[in-house]
């Protein structure tokens, strides 16, 4: 094969967990072309990545069938040998299934599957890694079944971040898009008053995490306990988090940040189940979560408040 093109255009975490896909693929065809499709947003991820010749974004901003219109006629010029969609929503399915590429890979959910050339399960809830789903599109070419995501941050990323590591340190990534997948913010102070007083400690996220992040400080009243909400980009908080003591994430994007440059991480599961596939994949992990709760898991995204009422998911032993 010459020429590839991988489209995953979910989450950032989704994308993270994509990237065996690209390593294995051109570790399989070291002289092909391998492009990727991405939401717009994400593509930073991809920066700096050796393996990519060129990151296509997808913006809805500008009209989501206008970009798709687009996208599927740059696609068709490149005259792909195999698209692999990796997105199991409609959108991805029309740009994959109308690309023309010669083989074109997808799984059976996406509404579009008729279209592709050869379709695959996707089971969530058997303890299989959404990494193994992925690469399960590429194992008859000889892809290993399980790869650990990479990204790859840039001596620039890693210059940014020294300030933060002349000490000991510890990253913690309080936030989530979905309540309960978040640690109550009573157990992250918990968690800063029982690390160790002669380290920094920084809290990861995005700008609008900076109040939940704040609060957590002050309410936590410990020395050398740091907000870095909105400062780093992602590449820079991977680079960060890669040399920690340790890092403590929710079931969300900042666990897979952690697997994708192997730091040492405590990951959190409070309504959901690393059963699903999303777990961490660092050589030094683990998984903390309250166990043998009739109501867990209570969905798979997790939800804005606890169905119940009690989140008792939330109470976890750290």
């Amino acid at each position: 094969m010459n020429k590839i093109l991988i489209i995953q255009t979910a989450f950032l975490g989704d994308v993270i967990l994509t990237t065996p896909v690209i390593s294995e693929l051109k570790r399989l065809y070291p002289a092909a072309q391998i492009d990727f499709l991405v939401k717009k947003g994400n593509q930073s991820l991809l920066e700096n990545n050796p393996y990519l010749n060129e990151v296509f974004t997808f913006d809805k901003s500008i009209g989501k069938w206008k970009d798709i219109a687009r996208l599927v006629k740059q696609f068709r010029a490149e005259q792909y040998d195999f698209v692999i969609n990796l997105q199991r929503f409609a959108s991805s399915g029309i740009i994959a299934g109308f690309s023309k590429g010669k083989k074109i890979y997808g799984f059976k959910k996406n509404p579009i599957s008729f279209l592709f050339s050869k379709k695959f399960a996707h089971n969530i809830g058997n303890g299989t890694h959404e990494v193994e789903r992925n690469l399960s599109l590429i194992t008859e070419f000889g892809a290993q079944s399980v790869v650990r995501p990479n990204l790859f941050p840039s001596e620039n990323d890693k210059a940014k971040v020294e300030q933060f590591q002349q000490q000991k340190y510890y990253c913690l990534a309080p936030a989530s898009v979905w309540f309960t997948k978040q640690l109550p913010k009573h157990k992250w102070i918990e968690l800063i008053q029982k690390l160790p007083n002669d380290s920094n400690i920084y809290l990861l996220g995005a700008p609008n995490d900076a109040k939940l992040c704040n609060e957590i400080i002050l309410e936590a009243k410990r020395e050398n306990t740091f907000s870095l909400c909105g400062e780093l980009s992602l590449l820079q908080s991977a680079a960060l988090m890669r040399d920690a003591e340790r890092n403590y994430v929710n079931d969300s994007g900042p666990l897979h940040l952690a697997s994708s440059v192997n730091a040492k991480v405590t990951a959190f599961f409070c309504s959901t189940v690393p059963g699903f596939g999303f777990g961490p994949l660092s050589e030094d992990c683990e998984v903390k979560e309250v166990k043998n709760l009739d109501c867990r898991p209570c969905g798979l995204h997790g939800h804005k408040e606890c169905p119940k009422g009690d989140f008792e998911c939330g109470d976890i032993d750290l």
